[in-house]
C-alpha cells in the first residue's frame, strides 16, 4: 500500500539517497523538506524531480507555521527525520546554529507531528474512521542519528550498541543528543510513535565536498595536498550511503515503536587508511606520474577529536533482516568511480551555481 514519506533534509547527501531510494524502488510518495542551505543540493534530485510521486517544499523546520502547513496539506503517513546541521568543524567554529536547527528546529518538528497525530487519534470513531484509523495506526516519527552521540571508544575492542551511554564531544554530537532525547522524550510523554537510528560515517556518491571521502578524491585528482588531522589513526565505521536509505526506510516501515537501531557498515578503517585507499584507486583508475599517496599532508588535530567509533548493528539484523551489501571496497571503488564520471555535479557545487536554483515550491 502506497503511503507518504515526510522527508526532512531530503536535499542533502542522506536525505537525497532516501529519496532516490524511495522514488526508484518503492510506489510510495514522498515530500522532501528542505531549507537549501550549503548542504542542500536540488541537483542531487534531478532524476526523480518529474516524478509525480515527488514534491518539493523549500522550508525552515524551525518555522512552525510553514511545519504546520506541510503537515495539513500532505498528511504524510511516515515522518523521516534528517535535516540537520552536521559538519563538525563548522559546529567548533560556530555552534549556535546547530542549537538552533538540530535541537530547536527537531523540537518544532516533534510538536507538529504530535498535533497532527493527535488530530488522526481523535478523528478515530467518526465518519472517517476507516481511513483515519489506519493514518493513526501506521503513523511513524523516524529520527536520523548519528554514532557520535556515544562519544569515542580509546583503544579498546568495544562497539556502540544501542545501550551504549551518550558522551558526545562536540557541539554537532551534543547538538544530535540532544535532539535523541527529545524524540524519546516526546515518545514516552506523549505516546508520540517515535523511532531513532544512529549511524556510522556515510559515504558515497552526491557527498558534499567538505567531507572526508569527497574532499580527498577531488584534491588528489587536482594534484593538492591531502590534509589528514594528527596522525591520522583516528578509526571510523564506515557505511555506504545506499546501504544506510535501504536500512532506514526498513527501519521505518517494519521497526517497533520506540526502538533505537544501530547502523553501522561493518568496515572499521583508520582516516589515514581511508585516504591511501582513495589514492591507489585514482592511480588505477586515473594515472600520473609518481604516486598520490606524496600529496598526504598531516595537519593540526582538531579540538576534542574522538579517537574511534564502531558500530555493533547486531540489532537491526537479528530483527529487521537489513545488512549491508556493499564492502568497503566495493562502496569506495563505486563512489571515485561516481566522483570521476560527474564532474559536473561536483564543479556546481565548487563554483557555486548549484545555489542558484533556490525556488521553493507553494505548500
Amino acid at each position: 500500500m502506497s503511503k507518504t514519506f515526510l522527508v526532512t533534509g531530503g536535499a542533502g547527501f542522506i536525505g537525497s539517497a532516501v529519496v532516490r531510494e524511495l522514488i526508484r524502488h518503492t510506489q510510495h510518495h514522498v515530500v522532501n523538506v528542505d531549507k537549501l542551505t550549503y548542504a542542500g543540493n536540488l541537483d542531487s534530485l534531478v532524476e526523480v524531480a518529474d516524478s509525480p510521486r515527488y514534491t518539493f517544499v523549500q522550508a525552515d523546520i524551525c518555522d512552525a507555521d510553514a511545519m504546520q502547513a506541510v503537515f495539513e496539506t500532505h498528511q504524510p503517513d511516515i515522518v523521516m527525520h534528517l535535516a540537520a546541521e552536521s559538519h563538525v568543524d563548522r559546529s567548533i567554529d560556530g555552534p549556535a546554529a546547530f542549537i538552533q536547527t538540530n535541537v530547536l528546529g527537531t523540537c518544532t518538528l516533534l510538536e507538529t507531528a504530535r498535533r497532527y497525530f493527535n488530530t488522526l487519534k481523535a478523528l478515530k470513531g467518526s465518519a472517517l474512521s476507516d481511513t483515519q484509523a489506519d493514518k493513526a495506526e501506521s503513523f511513524r516519527f523516524h529520527h536520523i542519528s548519528t554514532d557520535e552521540v556515544y562519544g569515542d571508544l580509546h583503544g579498546t575492542d568495544a562497539l556502540f550498541t544501542e545501550t551504549t551511554p551518550y558522551a558526545p564531544s562536540s557541539p554537532y554530537s551534543a547538538s544530535k543528543a540532544g535532539s535523541d532525547h527529545l524524540v524519546r522524550a516526546w515518545q514516552r510523554t506523549y505516546g508520540l510513535p517515535t523511532l531513532i537510528t544512529n549511524c556510522s560515517n556515510n559515504y558515497g556518491p552526491y557527498h558534499f565536498p567538505e567531507k572526508l571521502i569527497p574532499l580527498v578524491i577531488l584534491n588528489a585528482l587536482e594534484g593538492k595536498p591531502l590534509p589528514v588531522y594528527g596522525d591520522g589513526q583516528q578509526v571510523r565505521d564506515w557505511l555506504y550511503v545506499e546501504d544506510h536509505a535501504r536500512a532506514l526506510i526498513k527501519v521505518a516501515t517494519e521497526g517497533e515503536v520506540g526502538e533505537t537501531y544501530n547502523i553501522g557498515g561493518h568496515n572499521e578503517k583508520t582516516n589515514l587508511e581511508v585516504v591511501q585507499a582513495i589514492c591507489d584507486l585514482l592511480d588505477e583508475l586515473v594515472p600520473a606520474p609518481g604516486t598520490r599517496r606524496e600529496l598526504i599532508t598531516f595537519v593540526t588535530d582538531r579540538p576534542g577529536h574522538d579517537q574511534r567509533y564502531a558500530i555493533d548493528a547486531g540489532k537491526i539484523e537479528r530483527e529487521l533482516g537489513w545488512k549491508p551489501q556493499e564492502t568497503f571496497e566495493t562502496g569506495l571503488r563505486k563512489t571515485v568511480q561516481w566522483y570521476l564520471d560527474n564532474e559536473a555535479w561536483w564543479q556546481r557545487v565548487r563554483d557555486g551555481s548549484y545555489q542558484g536554483e533556490r525556488l521553493g515550491v507553494e505548500l
